[in-house]
C-alpha cells in the first residue's frame, strides 16, 4: 500500500512540475507515470538497503528509457518526459541540509550531505548515459537480427 502511495505522490509531483515548465498537456499523464514508476523503483531499492547510488542510477536509467519510448510513441522530444520525470529524484532535501549545516558551522554533517548530493547527482548523470548506451545497443541488435532474417 505504501508503494502505491509513493507512486501516486511522485506522479503528482511530476505532473505539477510539468505544468510549471509548460510541457504539452498530452504529455502530462505519461510524464507523471514515468516519474511515479521511477520513484517507486528508487524507493523500493532503498527499502532493500541497496544504497543511494545504485537506487538513483537504476531509477534514472528507467526514466531515460521510458522517456525514449514515450518520445518515439508520442512523437515528442525526449526531454519533455525526462526533465519532469527526474524531479522526484533531485536531492533537494540533502542540498538544503548541506547549506543549513554549513551555515550552522556543522561541517562534518554538511560534508556528509554534500557527498550524498554528489553521489545522487553523479548517478543521475550516469543513468542517462547508460540509457543512451542501452538504446543504441538495442537498435544495433534489431538491425543485426533483421539482416540475419533477410539472409535466411
Amino acid at each position: 500500500m505504501q508503494l502505491l502511495l509513493e507512486f501516486v505522490m511522485a506522479g503528482i509531483a511530476t505532473v505539477g512540475f510539468g505544468i510549471i515548465i509548460n510541457i504539452p498537456h498530452r504529455a502530462l499523464l505519461t510524464a507523471g507515470i514515468i516519474g511515479g514508476i521511477s520513484w517507486g523503483i528508487y524507493w523500493e531499492m532503498l527499502q532493500f538497503h541497496l544504497g543511494l547510488a545504485l537506487s538513483s542510477l537504476t531509477a534514472t536509467t528507467v526514466i531515460a528509457l521510458l522517456s525514449l519510448f514515450a518520445a518515439r510513441r508520442l512523437k515528442m522530444p525526449m526531454i519533455v518526459f525526462s526533465i519532469p520525470g527526474i524531479v522526484p529524484l533531485v536531492p533537494g532535501g540533502q542540498a538544503y541540509q548541506m547549506i543549513r549545516n554549513f551555515a550552522l558551522s556543522n561541517t562534518r554533517l554538511a560534508t556528509h550531505f554534500m557527498l550524498e548530493v554528489g553521489v545522487i547527482a553523479g548517478s543521475i548523470g550516469i543513468g542517462f548515459l547508460m540509457a543512451e548506451f542501452i538504446d543504441r545497443l538495442q537498435r544495433k541488435l534489431v538491425v543485426r537480427f533483421k539482416k540475419v532474417r533477410e539472409n535466411k
